[in-house]
């Protein structure tokens, strides 16, 4: 992942204090971009208002996710897990900061709904993303993914941000390792050694675009 341009981590970080101090709605732009150390024709370049600075990583993760998945994986199921992990990183990478962005959004009604929106923004681009990674791929079973993926992370990640302890890496990529399992697309299934004949056996679960590719994938 990227770094974000610091000036922007100024606003965001300016922001987000003065909103816990103060309250969101009684937090003008102008006190943000007096705070950052900005102008406000500067802030209204880096971000569209209020809510905006709020959810300021995500649209830049949205954007580094979609470029990751455009670069094509011979796992696309995984390639969504490794999606899902760097979001975790990301925020990980500094909790404090996290957890204030989370204390304010809980706190404001208009927030909470744009932090659901942005859920749905997450699980919308990896069930594309399966969808066209995998022609023919069931429906329910690229949505399915896609939402438990994006369930599972959540879950993590409010462990980090409603406690004071260190959540590892390690405990997400076991929980996705698991829906991976409930899905039958392991990775230890999807590496094969290469021979002259081709016995597959899959599990019942396993969707049937993926039994497919994997199949082509050998016999190619």
């Amino acid at each position: 992942m990227r770094d974000f341009p610091e000036p922007r981590d100024a606003v965001v970080a300016a922001a987000l204090e003065l909103f816990q101090t103060q309250g969101f709605d009684q937090t003008s732009v102008e006190q943000i971009a007096k705070a950052a150390g900005v102008s406000r024709s500067t802030f209204f370049r880096q971000f569209g208002g209020k809510e905006d600075v709020v959810f300021a990583d995500h649209e830049v993760l949205l954007e580094q996710l979609r470029e990751f998945l455009a670069e094509g994986h011979d796992d696309p199921w995984g390639a969504v897990c490794a999606a899902s992990e760097s979001v975790f990183t990301h925020f990980a990478h500094d909790p404090e900061l996290a957890r204030r962005r989370y204390q304010i959004v809980r706190q404001v009604p208009v927030l909470r709904e744009r932090e659901i929106i942005t859920v749905f923004r997450y699980e919308r681009l990896f069930d594309e993303y399966l969808r066209g990674a995998l022609p023919g791929v069931d429906p329910l079973d690229a949505v399915g993914f896609a939402a438990l993926v994006t369930a599972v992370h959540n879950h993590v990640l409010r462990q980090l941000l409603r406690g004071r302890r260190k959540v590892p890496l390690s405990t997400l990529q076991a929980a996705l390792a698991d829906v991976r399992r409930r899905y039958g697309v392991t990775e230890d299934a999807a590496a094969t050694a290469p021979d002259d004949m081709v016995v597959a056996v899959f599990p019942r679960t396993m969707p049937i675009a993926e039994v497919t590719r994997r199949l082509r994938s050998e016999l190619d």
